[in-house]
């Protein structure tokens, strides 16, 4: 194909430049779409969420035996625990992409200081903050310590959403 024209991408219908161009802007952001969106739109709920957070803390414990087991195989079967290694990963990303694009950007506001509910906001905060430091390091080893803890904290938010 000749720069400035057209070509059929194997179709056998031609695709011009702004078609080209449209295709890969879908591309480029379908890997946010999975991502709930930032308007308020009452569809979501914490609820829902935090049964979200769960099953993800349940996957990376899951995935830390595979790759503990698997790793002491012999022969070892690498391309399993790769695969065990990078759904560990996925999750522990989906966890931190919940405490952050959805409690922390939509569902806690923030409170001046001295104004009421101050206290419980940084909690909150606290919290969400404990989640994705312990998201992270579950992305860097195999101690399953970290999931009790994410455990725990999922519980501590939980029973933070419930005073409301």
């Amino acid at each position: 194909m000749r720069p400035g024209k057209v070509g059929t991408m194997g179709t056998g219908r031609k695709i011009g430049w702004m078609g080209l161009g449209a295709a890969i802007l879908v591309c480029a952001v379908a890997g946010r779409a999975r991502a709930h969106c930032q308007i308020p739109c009452g569809i979501y709920d914490d609820e829902t969420r935090l049964a979200s957070m769960r099953e993800d803390i349940g996957t990376i414990e899951k995935s830390m035996q595979k790759i503990v087991e698997l790793s002491a195989a012999s022969p070892v079967d690498y391309n399993q625990v790769v695969r065990w290694v990078m759904n560990k990963e996925h999750h522990a990303d989906r966890l931190r992409e919940i405490a952050v694009e959805y409690f922390l950007m939509q569902r806690v506001a923030p409170v001046e200081e001295g104004a009421p509910g101050r206290a419980e906001y940084l909690q909150k905060v606290e919290i969400l903050h404990r989640l994705c430091v312990l998201a992270m390091r579950s992305k860097q080893s195999t101690d399953t310590a970290h999931i009790e803890a994410m455990r725990t904290q999922v519980e501590a938010l939980h029973g933070v959403l419930q005073r409301r």
